[in-house]
């Protein structure tokens, strides 16, 4: 695998993988052009912009991220997969409809917690969805990553609230802007599906 890449040699392998690029690039990608630069949710411009809500909204894309995305998790070894609302919210529902091999579970953690933890899953308050309260190795993941600020902030979250060990950060789509060298930085295992310039060219 090249140094500069997020994306493990075998997903490249596989013919979904290809398929995947080619959705992307019809879905969720926008080239300004050496002129124009998008406004990102960081703050941030750049020339390439991604939504990747129309991807994880496809019936073909959504199931081609949850299966490449369940490949992974079986590989690292993963109890629980979540991370930060909204993008990673359709993305854990993809990739838990997709896993028909384990008994893997789903949650979501709001940026704002609402003043309940979880009722019946005694999870800590603004973490929703599956009990996470019991512990397990648990994966993040995210829609777009640039500087891998906010999958940090859920990773440290989940290790500082509950008993869970978080294993990996998985992203659909690394930028190429940061994200990779803060993880590592931060002792945080990170891998992506895809990268920036295997849209772009």
């Amino acid at each position: 695998m090249a140094m500069h890449m997020s994306v493990p040699d075998v997903l490249r392998q596989d013919p979904k993988w290809s398929r995947l690029v080619d959705l992307v690039r019809e879905l969720a990608f926008l080239d300004g052009g050496s002129d124009q630069a998008f406004t990102l949710a960081s703050g941030r411009t750049s020339r390439w912009f991604f939504d990747m809500k129309p991807v994880m909204m496809n019936p073909e894309a959504g199931r081609l991220v949850g299966e490449l995305m369940n490949a992974r998790c079986d590989e690292i070894g993963a109890d629980f997969v979540g991370g930060l609302e909204l993008g990673a919210v359709p993305l854990a529902a993809l990739v838990v409809a997709t896993d028909f091999t384990s008994d893997r579970l789903g949650f979501m953690v709001r940026k704002q917690a609402k003043g309940r933890g979880g009722r019946k899953t005694n999870n800590p308050p603004g973490i929703e969805g599956a009990s996470i309260a019991g512990g397990g190795r648990v994966i993040i993941l995210e829609d777009v990553t640039t500087t891998g600020g906010s999958a940090i902030q859920a990773v440290k979250r989940i290790e500082q609230e509950t008993s869970c060990e978080v294993v990996a950060v998985i992203s659909i789509l690394d930028r190429q802007e940061g994200g990779k060298e803060a993880f590592q930085e931060a002792g945080i295992p990170f891998e992506s599906l895809l990268v920036r310039s295997d849209i772009s060219g």
